[in-house]
C-alpha cells in the first residue's frame, strides 16, 4: 500500500535494530501503552529480536479490556429491555459480563446492533422515533470526540430517544497509577500515538519529570515501534527523562484543540473503575449535567449495579505489566477466544488474544 510499505521495510527494521543493540548497555523494562502496539509487537515478533537487555511489558491500553465488569452488566441490562435498540462497536459484543455477553442478549431477542460510528446510532434514533437507541461509548481519548459529537448533535436536533452508556477512560492517570505502585517495573513508556494525536503530549511532560521515565508517543507499524523503542533506550541510557515524539506524521505537542474543546463541552472528568485494576481517581469521562438527558445510566436507572470481578482471570496483573498472558494458569485452557474469562482474551487489542492468536505459549 502506498506510503505504508516503508513502515514495514525489513531493511529499515534491521538498521534500527542494529542501532538499538549498539545503544543498550543495561537492562530496561519498557511498557507499550496501547493494545494496537501490543498486537504489532507480537505479530511481527519484535519482542523476540530485541537484545536480551530489553523487556517489553503490556499496559492497560486496550479500552475494551479495561471496561469494568459492572459496566458490561449495565449494558446487558439495558440491551435486554423491550423497546431498546442497543448499538455498539463489534468488539464489545463478546466481552463477558457476569453471566452472558451482548451476543447472547441478541440471540435471546434483544435488538443489539453493530455500528461503525456513534453518528450511525444517532441516525438509527432518527429513523426509529418510537424506540430508545443507546450507544455503548467505550474508549480512550481517541474515540471521545466522536462520541461527544453524537450527544452534541442530538441536543442540537432535539432528538430525545438517543443516549450513551459511557465508559471512557484517560491514559495519563493510569500511567501514573502504575508508576506509583510499589510493584512498578516500568522504566519507560511507548505512548499511544492515536491518543496523542487528539491530546498531544503536554500532559505527559510532568509525568516524565516527576517519575523519571522517558515517554515516547509512538505509532503502530513495525518501524514505528522499533523507532519508539530506540528513542526510549537512548533516553534511558542518557538518563534523560522527557517526552520525545516518534509519531511525527500524526502527533503535535498540543494535539487537536477543536476535538479537545468538544470533549470538554460534553464530558467532565471523574473517578472511573478499570477492569482488573480498580478505581483510579480522575481517570474517566462522564456526561455533564447539561447533557444528562443523554446519559443512559441515569435514563435507565442502572447506576446501582455493582459486580465483583472473577478471581480466575489475572488480566489486571497483566495490564499492569507484572505478568505475561501465558503465565496465567487458565490461558489457552479454561480461557480461550471462544470461551473467554476476561476481556483481554476477546478484544482485538487484548494482550491475551495476541498471545493466543500468534501462539506465544511460553517464553522464548
Amino acid at each position: 500500500m502506498k506510503y505504508l510499505d516503508e513502515f514495514r521495510d525489513p531493511a529499515i527494521a534491521k538498521q534500527i535494530l542494529a542501532e538499538i543493540k549498539k545503544t543498550v548497555t543495561k537492562p530496561w523494562v519498557i511498557m507499550e501503552v496501547c493494545g494496537g502496539q501490543t498486537h504489532s509487537i507480537i505479530k511481527n515478533g519484535i519482542d523476540q529480536i530485541l537484545p536480551k537487555e530489553i523487556e517489553l511489558v503490556h499496559g492497560p491500553g486496550c479500552p475494551v479490556c479495561v471496561t469494568p465488569l459492572e459496566i458490561i452488566d449495565k449494558a446487558l441490562a439495558i440491551a435486554s429491555l423491550p423497546n431498546v435498540i442497543f448499538t455498539s462497536f463489534g468488539d464489545m459484543l463478546r466481552v463477558p459480563g457476569s453471566n452472558k455477553d451482548l451476543f447472547q442478549v441478541k440471540s435471546e431477542g434483544g435488538d443489539v446492533r453493530i455500528v461503525y460510528s456513534p453518528l450511525e446510532s444517532l441516525k438509527i434514533a432518527r429513523n426509529n422515533p418510537d424506540k430508545e437507541v443507546v450507544f455503548f461509548a467505550v474508549g480512550f481519548e481517541t474515540t471521545a470526540p466522536g462520541n461527544a459529537m453524537a450527544i452534541h448533535q442530538a441536543q442540537r436536533e432535539g432528538i430525545t430517544n438517543f443516549s450513551e452508556l459511557v465508559s471512557h477512560v484517560l491514559v495519563p492517570p493510569a500511567m501514573t497509577t502504575l508508576l506509583s505502585s510499589p510493584k512498578n517495573r516500568v522504566q519507560a513508556y511507548l505512548a499511544a500515538g492515536h491518543v496523542c494525536a487528539i491530546m498531544g503530549w503536554r500532559e505527559y511532560e510532568p509525568i516524565a519529570k516527576k517519575y523519571k521515565v522517558p515517554i515516547v508517543p509512538t505509532g503502530f507499524e513495525p518501524i514505528d515501534v522499533l523507532e519508539g523503542i530506540l528513542l526510549a533506550v537512548q533516553l534511558l541510557e542518557e538518563g534523560c527523562y522527557e517526552v520525545t515524539n516518534q509519531y511525527l506524521r500524526a502527533v503535535q505537542r498540543d494535539g487537536n484543540r477543536p476535538a479537545q474543546d468538544l470533549v470538554n463541552k460534553v464530558y467532565e472528568v471523574g473517578n472511573r473503575k478499570w477492569r482488573g485494576i480498580g478505581e483510579i481517581p480522575q481517570s474517566g469521562l462522564m456526561i455533564r449535567n447539561e447533557y444528562s438527558n443523554y446519559d443512559a445510566e441515569k435514563k435507565f436507572n442502572v447506576g446501582n449495579i455493582i459486580t465483583q470481578e472473577s478471581d480466575k482471570c489475572i488480566a489486571g496483573i497483566i495490564l499492569q505489566g507484572l505478568k505475561k498472558p501465558h503465565e496465567c494458569p487458565a490461558f489457552g485452557k479454561e480461557c480461550t477466544p471462544m470461551n473467554p474469562l476476561g476481556a483481554t482474551m476477546v478484544s482485538s487489542e487484548g494482550a491475551c488474544a495476541a498471545y493466543y492468536k500468534y501462539q506465544r505459549i511460553k517464553n522464548d
